[in-house]
């Protein structure tokens, strides 16, 4: 899998929004409306702010697991995952606040088995609910001495799009961009028991850059 968004400042899907607010504030300076303006430029300003795409340092070593996206680890769980891994897993839940970096990424090495898509609610992503009822995008990865890890963006009360740039078969590249999820959201990482945790509950993260963990 190639990273697709390597060099460029903004996530591409920003485009259109970053456009159209950097248009109302043209158009508004050329009409005289000072206060119309300068709100539509505070607005430009945070849309691009958003949609950043900043450079990341990836640590490199045997069994690293990396944050797939920026925020705060809002839960650590030990518990059954029935849906993809149907076996016990430790989740790791990063929350991403509007003002966080929404690229996510991958979190290991291996091969993207299977991708899925589940269309749901978009209750608020830090409720516990949110990660069996809301919509979401899972990608199960398998390294190569064969560990599962599950990735999951869920989509929150704000966010109504998620991106995803990868499919089946796919090469996973630990820190590699993969997609991204629009104003707002969690991520939720299914790690295999025993994995050697190395973030704490209210710790604040790094995509692609902060060690979760590490397998065992």
């Amino acid at each position: 899998m190639a990273d697709r968004a390597v060099g460029i400042p903004f996530a591409k899907e920003g485009f259109p929004f970053i456009g159209a607010a950097a248009g109302v504030t043209l158009l508004a300076g050329w009409l005289g409306w000072t206060v119309a303006a300068a709100g539509a430029a505070g607005l430009t300003l945070f849309v691009s702010w958003f949609f950043r795409n900043p450079a990341r340092v990836i640590p490199q070593g045997a069994g690293l697991v990396v944050a797939p996206g920026d925020g705060k680890v809002i839960a650590i769980e030990e518990e059954f995952e029935p849906r993809y891994l149907k076996d016990r897993s430790i989740r790791v839940t990063i929350f991403l606040n509007v003002f966080d970096v929404h690229i996510n990424r991958m979190p290991c090495e291996g091969i993207v088995e299977d991708v899925q898509y589940q269309p749901g609610l978009f209750l608020v992503a830090s409720k516990p609910d949110a990660t069996i009822k809301n919509e979401q995008n899972a990608l199960m990865i398998k390294t190569a001495k064969g560990a599962k890890v599950l990735c999951v963006q869920v989509a929150g009360l704000i966010a109504r799009r998620i991106v995803c740039w990868v499919s089946p078969q796919d090469r996973a590249v630990r820190g590699e961009r993969f997609g991204l999820i629009r104003f707002g959201s969690r991520m939720d990482t299914f790690l295999p028991v025993g994995t050697a945790i190395t973030v704490a509950v209210g710790d604040r993260v790094k995509g692609g850059e902060t060690i979760l963990g590490e397998l065992r």
